[in-house]
């Protein structure tokens, strides 16, 4: 029997015993294959209540003798178990950090957009192309004031005190009304600016934001855009307007005919309404009951604006002399353009600010 003090052959700090801690913790340091692992590998062999850290509590309950070789075989153990857990932690950063670099790899070189593009609106978009159109034919764009006199507005127009247009219930008047200004109501005041202080002849469009006491729903809006022509020179005639006409139709649906039909306006004279043909149907709903077409009611044709030769009257009030020279005029509304090039069946989707509006209609294009 052997001596109290004497180890047992299967002590925990015996050398056998040790150099199995020993392999066991290398063989999972080895195996582990990230810092989450080794990190439950460090706790099982090196931490409180591990082999070795049992081993080394043991060692204090030893015989004197025996207790300076068997400290310094576990110390050594330990010693060699915290050097491969220091090497495999560093081996594993360092894969981790490439893996993580590699992952966040930015391409300077590349360009970076630090604000979500921007979208020129519809309306801004198409009165552009509408101007291009006259500018190519060697026009010039005019433009005047959107808070105008009440005489600039109708009564150089020929639309006289008593005029239905001139009612509060149509037009905004601002205060105090007793000064005769109003905001206006179309892009004609700019006409009569340019008569008045252009020399002859006049070939010009104006676009522009227009206001009206109307009801804000699908198909009107208090606040929206026009764009008129006029044109003032010796010789022009009906034929002129609609040669005009045309030409700008064809530069904003393509191939379609178009028409112009009697009305009246009292700043021209003889007037008329230019219709489109159907885009839709292209008149084939006309008396076809059992194919109707809801863009142009199955009439085959589609208001597009009003036109005229300019009265005699309008050119007196801004000083031409009507014996020498004639002109015509013509106006449509840009909103209701953009709706027949687009589609677009609610005219309050172009006032809401709404981006993915814009971004769809792609500025305007057909």
């Amino acid at each position: 029997m052997s001596a109290p003090d004497s180890p047992a052959p299967d002590s925990a700090w015996d050398d056998a015993s040790v150099e199995r801690s020993i392999a066991s913790a290398e063989a999972a340091i080895a195996a582990a294959q990230s810092t989450a692992e080794l990190k439950a590998v460090r706790l099982a062999h090196d931490g409180p209540k591990s082999a070795l850290a049992l081993a080394n509590r043991a060692v204090g309950g030893l015989a004197p003798q025996l207790r300076r070789a068997a400290g310094a075989r576990v110390g050594a153990a330990r010693h060699r178990v915290a050097t491969a857990l220091a090497e495999r932690q560093d081996q594993l950063q360092a894969v981790e950090l490439t893996a993580q670099l590699a992952a966040e790899r930015v391409d300077v070189t590349l360009p970076v957009d630090l604000a979500p593009p921007g979208q020129p609106h519809p309306i801004s978009a198409l009165m552009e192309q509408l101007g291009d159109v006259f500018v190519a034919m060697g026009w010039e764009i005019a433009e005047g004031p959107e808070l105008e006199a009440a005489w600039m507005n109708f009564d150089a127009l020929n639309m006289g005190p008593h005029h239905p247009a001139r009612a509060t219930s149509d037009t905004l008047f601002v205060d105090p009304v007793e000064h005769n200004l109003v905001m206006r109501t179309h892009t004609s005041p700019v006409q009569i600016r340019t008569m008045l202080s252009r020399p002859l002849p006049i070939y010009i469009v104006c676009p522009g934001q227009v206001y009206r006491a109307d009801e804000f729903d699908a198909t009107h809006v208090p606040v929206f855009h026009q764009i008129e022509g006029l044109v003032v020179d010796r010789g022009i005639t009906l034929g002129h307007l609609k040669g005009a006409l045309d030409h700008l139709a064809r530069a904003m649906f393509g191939q379609v005919r178009t028409r112009i039909r009697p009305s009246y306006f009292p700043f021209t004279e003889p007037s008329a309404e230019i219709d489109l043909e159907c885009f839709v149907c292209h008149g084939a709903s006309v008396d076809q009951p059992d194919a109707p077409c809801r863009t142009c009611s199955s009439e085959g044709w589609i208001e597009w604006g009003g036109c005229g030769v300019v009265n005699p009257r309008v050119l007196a009030a801004c000083g031409v002399d009507a014996e020498v020279y004639s002109g015509f005029a013509f106006g449509m509304g840009v909103e209701r353009t953009l709706m027949f090039r687009n589609a677009a069946a609610d005219m309050r989707d172009m006032v809401e600010g709404d981006i993915r509006f814009s971004r769809a209609l792609k500025g305007g294009a057909r």
